[in-house]
């Protein structure tokens, strides 16, 4: 049971710097975190839970309890679940943010405009309603993605996975979720199969998750999408999609457990390129990288290169190495 209550709440908070799977600037939430069933999904948390009763707060007065300062984009837009094909107040917030992502899901609803890039987390696994909101999203000539909650053994089967990427023909990025289950959530996706139960309570099911995840990157190649959720304005030369880059590389290195020490320095270097003063841009053309003494020769070299041609050989290494 699902019982929805007017409250004073809107969760705005802002990120210092990018991290996966949304890269966004600032996070903007009109509903509580938890209200799907029977597994409710924590997008914000990345967790998973399940409980038979949830009471979903709903922000009472966007307008009252907005607060501008406190957004810079890119901005994710919470609006999962089907509380928004209700209340809209994802659409609300829409309306107030510039360089928008939406997060929809099975349950959810598309957003009314068309300057947003949409995510459809694919949960729960219903295919013949996320085929609807694939179709409506072609239809209306989005910019729209699929983002895959890995929760085993649902999402983890290599055949859902490969109808979903099918289904997924023409969307902007393919990409993995990692969800972490809670107890209550474990079990019931145990359903009772005791060698199911005891993997994901007694086992490696982490280890199982990532290579759902790299399994995901390699059908995102196949449908000819991007394995990451790609921010609004991606292709901009800005500090925040610089560290974001180089923070990529790294959370998919230490993932592999290749060169654990190499990707740490990378991950401390992005942390410093997000939070520096001036942009990478006027940096490289006035001096060279370099000069910013925090910042590793690893991500020196990847981050000219990507300001001069748009990629870099390196981090598409990483990705190449993760798809496999």
């Amino acid at each position: 049971m699902i019982l929805y209550k007017k409250a004073p709440s809107l969760r705005i908070v802002r990120a210092g710097v990018p991290e996966p799977p949304f890269w966004a600037a600032t996070t903007i939430a009109p509903y509580s975190p938890r209200r799907g069933a029977p597994i409710a999904i924590d997008y914000l948390a990345l967790t998973a839970s399940a409980t038979k009763r949830m009471e979903v707060d709903v922000c009472d007065d966007m307008e009252r309890h907005w607060q501008p300062q406190r957004v810079f984009a890119p901005t994710l837009i919470d609006a999962s679940e089907s509380a928004d094909i209700v209340y809209r107040r994802g659409d609300e917030a829409l309306r107030r943010c510039d360089g928008a992502m939406f997060l929809t899901s099975t349950r959810g609803a598309l957003p009314t405009s068309d300057n947003v890039t949409v995510i459809i987390a694919a949960w729960p696994l219903d295919f013949t309603r996320l085929k609807r909101l694939f179709d409506d999203a072609r239809k209306r000539d989005l910019k729209w993605g699929v983002a895959v909650p890995v929760l085993y053994p649902v999402t983890t089967a290599a055949e859902a996975l490969q109808t979903l990427a099918e289904a997924a023909e023409g969307a902007l990025f393919f990409a993995a979720l990692p969800i972490d289950p809670e107890a209550t959530a474990r079990k019931l996706l145990a359903d009772d199969d005791p060698e199911t139960y005891e993997l994901l309570f007694h086992g490696d099911v982490d280890a199982l998750h990532v290579t759902a995840e790299r399994r995901i990157a390699g059908l995102a190649a196949e449908i000819g999408a991007d394995d990451f959720i790609v921010p609004p304005r991606w292709e901009q030369h800005s500090n925040w999609n610089g560290a974001a880059l180089l923070t990529l590389a790294a959370t998919r290195m230490l993932a592999m457990k290749h060169d654990v020490e190499t990707a740490s320095r990378i991950a401390r270097s992005a942390r410093t390129v997000a939070q520096l003063d001036k942009s990478l841009q006027r940096i490289a053309a006035a001096a060279h990288l370099s000069i910013v003494e925090s910042l590793d020769e690893i991500s020196v070299d990847a981050l000219t290169e990507w300001l001069e041609t748009g990629k870099s050989t390196f981090v598409d290494h990483i990705n190449k190495q993760w798809r496999l």
